[in-house]
């Protein structure tokens, strides 16, 4: 099982960046998807998640109408849509898969986002 997040980066407060988890090793079609952050010293939170067919999302309260996720079930790919970045989204984003009936949960390694002027 392999969860390989890119497109983290370096930004100016107001940018945009795509996150992108390209996975493998697994029914990706089965899992829920979702990304994660961890800022210093603080607990890792979700930020946004997509169920398995793409019909459902949530978000974390901080990012609602700024942060857009998606998945491509053909691709096995799910994409995080950053705009409007903030230097409180400064963290590492972490792609997760996800299916509980059958008790699976994965994590990917993570991207640094970096929010600052």
């Amino acid at each position: 099982v392999q969860l390989v997040e890119s497109g983290g980066g370096l930004v100016q407060p107001g940018d945009s960046l795509r996150l992108s988890c390209a996975a493998s090793g697994f029914t990706f079609s089965s899992f829920a998807m979702s990304w994660h952050r961890q800022a210093p010293g603080k607990e890792r939170e979700l930020v946004a998640r997509i169920n398995s067919d793409g019909g459902t999302t949530n978000y974390a309260d901080s990012v609602k109408g700024r942060f857009t996720i998606s998945r491509d079930n053909a691709k096995n790919t799910v994409i995080l849509q950053m705009n409007s970045l903030k230097p409180e989204d400064t963290a590492v984003y972490y792609c997760n898969a996800q299916r509980i009936v059958v008790g699976r949960n994965y994590w990917g390694q993570g991207t640094q986002v970096t929010v600052s002027s």
